[in-house]
């Protein structure tokens, strides 16, 4: 997958900006507020339609502007070449591919396959398990549209359920409710608990190899996903008997006390907890490791390796891992990568690079 050319229209602080792209490694240097991330987070919208920075996509429309738009030019497998496009409005946002609108932002996702690694992505480990819940539907969602699917269906029976004993009073009638929405929110939880755990463990698998040849170590990444249910077997009567012992626990809580939207996961390093013993360097190279892991993973359940974006990362590493880093991409991935100067980054990296100077929102090619 490589993108060939990107627009942007009243995006952030850009007012009109278009590029092309011709190598596979494309670094985008400039100083901070100029518009090295927000080209990156035009990338990542097409993608996901939505944005890594802020929850209210009016902030991605440029001030006093009433639309932003962002478009690509994408060449995929076999010389195909398909064209995206998001555009954002106070009322909502609409994504085309190949000029057609899709009915749903969910049968969309996914067109765009990324890989996007910035220095808050250690979060995933000293983060909320909000944060690692929002990592797994991202990327699941990248390689399974049935996934969101479920992910759109649980989320919409729970707002249900969770009305209901938010304003729980004991009849026959509310309790013959409770029983109803929790038998429709079981086989949407399987799904998700299934999928959830054999991501994981997908991605444990390629993430222990890439990790070796990163780090040159024995240390091992792993996953523990905790799942609020607590049950060994994830069946439909397994659920309900659970669900049922803990009606009293959610009348009295006012809430749905488990499931999908409570679970979490933690990551190891050699069996040990990385949030509680790792370095802050050990855990940089677990995620790290994660990220490349899920390229592979990528184009192993879809015949297609994703663009991979590195949004301000290589300063944080040493030359020897920012080398192996791009080895273990090159020929596989088209990277982007944000940086403030190109001092620092490895002569190897710059001289297989294409090399775009931002200053205020306008892009040029670099010359030294």
């Amino acid at each position: 997958m490589f993108i060939k050319k990107l627009s942007l229209k009243n995006f952030r602080n850009y007012a009109s900006m278009e590029v092309e792209f011709t190598k596979s490694i494309n670094l985008i240097m400039g100083n901070n507020a100029q518009g090295k991330t927000s080209l990156i987070e035009g990338i990542y919208v097409l993608s996901t339609t939505k944005s890594h920075r802020t929850s209210k996509d009016i902030h991605m429309v440029r001030f006093g502007q009433d639309f932003a738009k962002v478009d690509t030019v994408i060449q995929i497998p076999d010389d195909e070449e398909i064209q995206l496009s998001l555009s954002i409005t106070k009322r909502g946002k609409t994504a085309k591919y190949n000029g057609i609108s899709a009915s749903r932002l969910s049968s969309y996702i996914g067109k765009l396959k990324i890989v996007f690694f910035a220095p808050e992505d250690l979060e995933l480990i000293k983060g909320s398990p909000t944060v690692r819940r929002k990592f797994l539907n991202m990327e699941i969602g990248q390689i399974d549209s049935v996934y969101l699917h479920h992910l759109s269906s649980y989320g919409k029976i729970l707002k249900q359920r969770n009305e209901l004993l938010k304003n729980y009073v004991e009849s026959e009638s509310n309790q013959l409710m409770l029983e109803v929405l929790t038998g429709q929110l079981i086989p949407h939880l399987i799904y998700l608990l299934n999928k959830r755990i054999c991501f994981l463990a997908l991605l444990e698998s390629y993430g222990k190899e890439i990790h070796a040849f990163i780090t040159d170590s024995k240390e091992e990444v792993s996953f523990k996903y905790f799942n609020s249910m607590r049950v060994e077997d994830i069946t439909e009567k397994a659920l309900m008997e659970k669900f049922e012992l803990l009606y009293a626990s959610d009348k009295r809580m006012r809430t749905t006390t488990v499931g999908a939207h409570r679970d979490d996961f933690s990551i190891y390093l050699s069996d040990m907890n990385a949030h509680e013993f790792a370095s802050q360097g050990q855990q940089r190279t677990s995620i790290l490791s994660i990220k490349l892991a899920e390229i592979d993973l990528i184009h192993a359940e879809t015949g297609c390796y994703p663009v991979l974006l590195l949004d301000d990362v290589l300063s944080e590493l040493d030359s020897n891992r920012q080398v192996k880093l791009l080895a273990s991409t090159r020929d596989k991935t088209q990277t982007f990568i944000t940086t403030t100067s190109i001092s620092g980054i490895s002569e190897e990296i710059i001289g297989s690079s294409d090399v775009f100077v931002i200053e205020d929102a306008k892009i040029g090619d670099y010359c030294e």
